[in-house]
């Protein structure tokens, strides 16, 4: 859908016309929403999560004396899967957009809604323009990844959104709300893009929250955080009652296919491993839970820190698991470090060399030693930790050889005893070095459209498009196809024990990888598919029910 000309229609007048009736207000009710998951149909590996950045918004907002709702379009319904309206090949998980409308309080002063990442930008929109259509008064806030990388672009895109706020939100929302409060000139704000008249303004960018301590802890009791435990629903491997958590903040990294640093630049910044724990023990207490994902984008950047909170955890005997799913470097992680990180209770890491050749590594500006990486991936698995390490294929100077390089190491990987490898197909992220790399050699053609957003989608092999200058993307699907199969034949050939462990695993619902929740949601998916085909046929229900 291409951008619509504010100039023309501005959806913002009567938004406008009710902040002049609040300018003199000192607190706001404010609603936070949690968009709905849609995934294609195909998609058998939804990672689910708490809604952990508008958690510690609502937070931030109570502590400054402001109401808050909180809608999560996942957690309101975590096991409802159904058809998505506007596209018969993806799949809705959670509320509609109807549902979520009425769940918004009629006297919301504020709607704030997250959009982490860019592929889920043309859904998204259409939830925000139905709240405005339901609300057309009530200013609407975005935020999250997304916004951060394309301020400017997303409130073109949709006028319907007043302002959004770009990178870390707890300073900066607060702000803002404060200057629509006193009638003040949103210039004055920092670190936000905004509509003024017939313009989009951007006032680029705050610097970082330096002691991330001070921040009010997630505020939890505004999540149907029973629907999580319930299911165990969470980033890493189901192992019971999961809650999410941030030991850390931002990457000291600057791969050229990642967008992070848009969000949360390149300081690393880490909290007290004392209040870190002191949070798991309080979590342990209030929602008994049995394990802690880690979302941090680098967890383990210092030998020291992660030693220390290892110790912490053993010292004060906390007996949960918990899991680095999300990907961490290798730089810290020895033999030492990985017996300290599964005798504390850690069960699963994720690591991401994203290629096996250093060719490739070198033209990403990874800054990873391939050997190193191995040591580090083999200490953590004698150590008894259930890895997943990440594959990129296809970037843009990436040719066959160095393709064949990855696989070979994909190879390696899993003789040594790797439980799970993802491939994923390079997809060039806003806000990252090689989007604007191929925008400048006209590979991605302004103004965006909705389809460059779908295609985004590394699980959608449909939708998705090859920016390889060297491999097209018949052969992409190839590699990727063909590495899943050598990865985890191999792997089970290798260590034939597994097949029955996996059985068993899938069996009592307790998994140790990411093949085995996978293997569990295709099995189950498929019996709830013909469970409700069957409810159809005999009038019980309706086609459109069936996922």
């Amino acid at each position: 859908m291409p951008s619509r000309d504010i100039n023309k229609e501005n959806p913002l007048l009567p938004t406008i016309r009710y902040l002049r009736t609040r300018a003199t207000a000192k607190t706001f009710k404010v609603t936070l929403v949690r968009p709905p998951d849609v995934m294609p149909r195909f998609s058998f590996a939804p990672q689910r999560t708490q809604p952990l950045g508008l958690a510690y918004l609502a937070a931030a907002l109570r502590s400054a004396g402001h109401r808050v709702q909180m809608v999560d379009g996942v957690g309101e319904n975590t096991t409802r899967l159904m058809s998505y309206e506007y596209d018969d090949n993806l799949l809705l998980g959670g509320l509609t957009y109807d549902e979520i409308v009425a769940h918004i309080d009629r006297d919301a002063d504020i709607i704030g809604i997250s959009c982490m990442f860019s592929v889920d930008w043309p859904k998204v929109k259409r939830l925000i323009r139905k709240i405005h259509a339901a609300f057309p008064a009530i200013p609407i806030i975005g935020g999250g990844e997304h916004f951060s990388a394309l301020p400017e672009y997303s409130l073109r895109d949709c006028p319907e959104v007043m302002a959004c706020v770009i990178g870390e939100g707890e300073e900066t929302l607060l702000e803002l709300l404060e200057a629509l409060g006193a009638g003040k000139d949103l210039n004055a704000v920092e670190g936000i893009a905004y509509h003024q008249q017939d313009k989009v303004l951007l006032k680029y960018r705050r610097g970082r929250i330096a002691n991330i301590d001070d921040i009010a802890p997630p505020a939890w009791d505004l999540v149907p955080m029973e629907n999580y435990f319930t299911e165990g629903i969470g980033h890493g491997i189901n192992r019971g009652r999961t809650i999410s958590m941030l030991a850390t903040r931002g990457c000291p990294f600057q791969c050229t296919f990642c967008s992070s640093a848009m969000m949360w630049t390149t300081r690393w910044i880490a909290r007290d491993p004392e209040r870190v724990l002191d949070e798991i023990e309080d979590y342990v207490k209030r929602y008994k839970i049995d394990n802690v994902d880690f979302l941090d984008l680098t967890a383990i950047i210092r030998k020291d820190w992660i030693i220390s909170f290892a110790k912490g955890l053993l010292r004060r005997n906390i007996k949960i698991t918990w899991q680095l799913p999300v990907g961490t470097r290798s730089e810290a992680i020895d033999r030492e470090v990985a017996r300290y990180l599964y005798e504390s209770g850690c069960r699963n890491m994720g690591f991401s060399p994203e290629s096996g050749s250093p060719v490739t590594l070198d033209q990403i500006k990874k800054r990873v030693h391939l050997g190193h990486i191995k040591t580090s991936m083999r200490d953590c698995i004698k150590a008894g930790l259930n890895v997943k390490f990440n594959i990129i294929i296809g970037f843009p100077e990436e040719t066959h050889k160095e393709v064949w390089k990855s696989l070979r190491f994909l190879l390696k990987m899993s003789f040594y005893g790797a439980h799970d490898a993802s491939l994923f197909p390079f997809a060039p992220y806003p806000g990252s070095e090689l989007f604007d790399d191929l925008k400048k050699e006209g590979l991605i053609v302004e103004p965006l459209d909705d389809a460059f957003f779908d295609s985004l989608c590394y699980v959608d092999f449909t939708r998705m498009r090859t920016f390889a200058k060297h491999i097209d993307k018949s052969w992409i699907r190839f590699y990727q196809l063909f590495g899943f199969a050598l990865f985890y034949g191999s792997n089970y050939l290798f260590r034939p024990w597994r097949v029955v462990m996996t059985i068993w695993h899938v069996a009592t619902g307790r998994f140790e990888s990411r093949g085995e929740t996978v293997l569990h949601t295709m099995i189950k998916r498929a019996f709830s598919k013909a469970k409700k085909q069957r409810d159809v046929e005999r009038h019980q229900g309706t086609p459109a029910d069936v996922a």
